[in-house]
């Protein structure tokens, strides 16, 4: 049982690193993506079936994409229908004593492979889809995320989220969609969606709305890659170079963010030795090359009408990640620059999540009360009354305004809003370490 049980979270593991690269490879040879997903999943239903049994192969992708396109070959013979597909899917899955292992070097070389994931996400992020639908597909089929973590990342139900990816991928089909990466003014104008969607999936490797885990930092490496990858297509467009930007700075702290025991440490508790300066230097250079192309742009569109007269949100969140990132300790920080910058981005954004976030820097600015205004007014938006951080970072402000009492309920209900192991833990300990702060006041 025991060994069966570890077979499984190998699979699951190999999965939430493979997902992507078998989905977007079945959507290039069938030129379906809600098809390609299906297969994909058929191929870990497999995985699941032999996998305990007969051992993890070789090359677990391979097997996973060979699987998935035996899969195709039937279901076009079922149909009876694209037999020249047939004939070449068939051509290529060249069967070893396995059954399924394929020559992956001899099918598809990384170039393909990063080609057929940028594939992917302009597929998803079609504008025939809302832009909710393109974000929650891309996530679901590129990222590999479950519905639950998806449901977090937009403060959603569940349900909500899982209707979407459905009905993204029946639009999709009955649009007729081609499976391709746009050009030129198209591309530009799918854009947004797409650094969003790479964010997203950031932002899950960075700080995990679910599990045991509070990194996973194989998602941060995948975002990291697809935006590198962008800038390779799209060199002029600073959003691409910025978006870098901060994904690199925000990364080079992760191996200050965990302690031995695997357990959060809070940015003004963090060791900043610990933090890759390598690749904040790479991240700096990223942002300089944000600000090089945004001036470019902007001085080339003076004649269109249409010059920039603000660098985009994440120009301006990689530049207070910059902030941090240049402050050798934490009492160096900028703080009065930050909040100035998260005023410029609530103004672009008008996001509730970002203004908690202007809320922090206000109260390390000018003080907790401060803070704790801004916060006040976020507490009754819908949007926010699932979202944890918003108690968390209320008793953030109590603490340091000594309402220990009251801090300690923030906490509590903190952490019975998040769904992460080791997050509960950390704000259940500030919940107690309010209690002993209270009854040193009382005595």
């Amino acid at each position: 049982m025991a060994e069966k049980s570890q077979a499984v979270a190998t699979i699951e593991a190999v999965w939430r690193m493979e997902a992507a690269r078998v989905v977007a490879t079945l959507a290039r040879y069938t030129g379906d993506l809600g098809l390609a997903e299906e297969l994909a999943q058929d191929a870990l239903v497999a995985a699941l079936e032999q996998w305990p049994a007969e051992g993890v192969p070789a090359r677990p992708g391979g097997w996973l994409t060979a699987v998935g396109k035996r899969r195709a070959v039937d279901y076009f013979r079922r149909a009876e229908t694209l037999r020249r597909k047939v004939g070449e899917l068939g051509r290529e899955l060249e069967m070893d004593g396995q059954g399924y292992e394929i020559d992956l070097d001899a099918l598809d070389s990384d170039a393909a492979i990063d080609d057929d994931l940028l594939r992917l996400v302009f597929t998803a992020c079609h504008p025939v889809l809302s832009a909710e639908a393109r974000v929650a597909l891309t996530l679901r089929v590129l990222g590999g995320l479950s519905t639950p973590e998806i449901a977090r990342a937009f403060l959603i139900s569940e349900s909500t989220a899982a209707q979407r990816i459905v009905r993204a991928k029946r639009t999709l089909a009955d649009a007729g969609i081609v499976f391709e990466a746009p050009d030129g003014a198209e591309r530009r104008r799918r854009l947004e969606s797409v650094l969003e969607v790479v964010y997203l999936i950031f932002n899950e490797g960075y700080a995990a709305t679910a599990g045991d885990d509070w990194l996973r930092p194989g998602l941060c490496e995948e975002a990291l890659r697809l935006g590198r990858v962008l800038v390779g297509l799209m060199p002029d467009e600073p959003e691409v170079h910025a978006l870098v930007a901060l994904m690199e700075i925000q990364d080079s702290r992760r191996h200050a963010r965990t302690d031995p025991d695997g357990e959060p440490v809070l940015l003004l508790d963090q060791d900043r030795a610990k933090w890759d300066w390598s690749q904040i230097e790479r991240g700096l250079k990223a942002l300089a090359r944000a600000d090089e192309a945004f001036a470019a742009r902007a001085d080339g569109d003076t004649r269109s009408g249409d010059r920039p007269t603000e660098p985009g949100a994440y120009h301006l969140q990689a530049a207070l990640a910059a902030c941090h990132a240049r402050a050798r300790n934490a009492e160096a920080t900028d703080w009065r620059l930050i909040a100035d910058l998260y005023d410029r981005l609530v103004q672009q954004t008008r996001s509730p999540v970002v203004e908690l976030n202007r809320a922090v820097a206000v109260g390390m600015a000018e003080g907790p009360a401060a803070g704790l205004e801004v916060t006040d007014a976020l507490v009754g938006l819908r949007a926010m009354q699932g979202y944890h951080l918003l108690p968390s970072v209320r008793g953030d402000l109590l603490v340091r305004l000594g309402r220990h009492t009251e801090a300690r309920s923030e906490f509590e209900r903190a952490a019975e809003l998040t769904a992460n192991t080791r997050e509960r833990a950390l704000l259940l300990a500030r919940a107690a370490a309010c209690d002993a702060s209270a009854a040193e006041s009382e005595s």
